[in-house]
């Protein structure tokens, strides 16, 4: 019998992405798997139900009780893992630090679950992460609501009376996300400066035509991501970075780990001392924000910089950010379909590594550190 993979759609207010598109789940169905979705899961994302080429279901209910594999793009809510049965497979963003409920109701309810936060970032699951594609989507978009809300022109102007000197923009983190956004402000016209506390970022960030701010603080870390710094380190941060920060028209913050509070990188100090005038974008503000000042959802004027806090911003491109998704699920779960047939290997490394829960327990060993399991 051919595996059933339910797409339910995902009913939290701003979500616009849906967890596959048609072309993905023509992929799946060459691979002998069968796709339930409900009526206008893909609306948002602009796709129309008949564009699936799925069978069609009226609620997220009917939709997960007939699937063996439910794609998601946020959490589960409690109804919707009531209406699992035991061994489902339910893969998409599960916000594996943040509910401790929702985890021990996804293990009592022997859901096989597989955070796409978890997937190992090794080389061979590079076409999985989720992460990185959908940090490409925020990064882009950041360098975009910058330059909307920038009161200055990004790309130098030469007009009758003379010339428009471009916008000074500063860009903290050299992730997926920082990158994108340098390589956009870019090719938007402005000048652009980089700073990521990982020496090996240097040339990336010089390789997009951005300048590197060198602070003299390294900062490398196992897995990709940046060592907490020490006190003296910061100090000797935070002076440099001043500077860099006082002559920038465009601040955009991006640095987030998963799973912890965003790291505050510039301070009320550092922003008094902006432009007047100045915009700061800081990505990381649903984490607590890398700016003193930030708050989630919201524009606040501190001095004369304002500060941005977006949200969910690949939320705000859904039909890009929803194919890129989609793709990354593709890629996960497709190698282990064979004949319509799902097998999971246990002994792979990143479905091991992606586990949250399965056959009754929460696996995932660093999940359980964080939340004192």
């Amino acid at each position: 019998m051919s595996v059933m993979i339910g797409v339910p759609g995902d009913n939290v207010a701003g979500e616009r992405r849906v967890a596959t598109v048609p072309d993905v789940v023509k992929k799946f169905r060459g691979l002998g798997a069968e796709f339930v979705v409900r009526r206008g899961a893909g609306a948002h994302s602009f796709v129309r139900d008949e564009d699936f080429d799925a069978t069609l279901a009226d609620s997220a209910a009917e939709v997960i009780g007939k699937s063996q594999v439910v794609f998601k793009v946020t959490p589960p809510s409690d109804e919707e893992i009531d209406a699992m049965t035991p061994g489902t497979v339910l893969l998409g963003y599960l916000a594996p630090y943040s509910d401790v409920a929702r985890l021990k109701k996804l293990a009592e309810k022997k859901i096989t679950s597989f955070a796409v936060e978890l997937i190992p970032r090794i080389s061979r699951a590079q076409s999985m992460d989720t992460l990185s594609s959908q940090a490409a989507v925020s990064g882009y978009q950041c360098a975009l609501i910058a330059a909307r809300h920038s009161p200055k022109f990004f790309p130098m102007l030469t007009y009758a009376a003379g010339t428009i000197r471009p916008a000074q923009v500063l860009v903290i983190g050299a992730g997926v996300a920082g990158l994108q956004a340098i390589a956009t402000a870019k090719r938007l016209g402005a000048i652009v400066s980089g700073y990521d506390v990982r020496p090996e970022t240097r040339e990336q960030i010089e390789s997009l035509g951005a300048k590197f701010v060198d602070t003299g603080v390294s900062a490398a870390g196992a897995g990709g991501y940046a060592r907490e710094l020490t006190d003296e380190e910061k100090k000797l941060q935070a002076e440099k970075l001043a500077k860099a920060v006082a002559l920038c028209d465009v601040l955009i913050t991006t640095a987030a780990i998963p799973g912890k509070r965003a790291p505050q990188i510039i301070s009320a100090d550092m922003v008094a001392g902006m432009k007047n005038g100045a915009v700061v974008v800081d990505m990381a503000a649903e984490t607590g924000g890398n700016v003193a000042g930030t708050v989630a959802g919201e524009t606040v004027m501190v001095g004369g910089a304002s500060i941005i806090g977006p949200v969910n911003l690949p939320s705000q491109m859904p039909v890009h950010s929803s194919e890129m998704f989609a793709k990354n699920l593709y890629n996960f779960l497709s190698p282990f379909i064979k004949d319509g047939v799902l097998t999971l290997d246990w002994d792979d490394e990143i479905i091991a590594g992606a586990c949250l829960t399965h056959d009754g327990a929460i696996r995932h060993e660093g999940v359980k550190k964080v939340l004192g399991l």
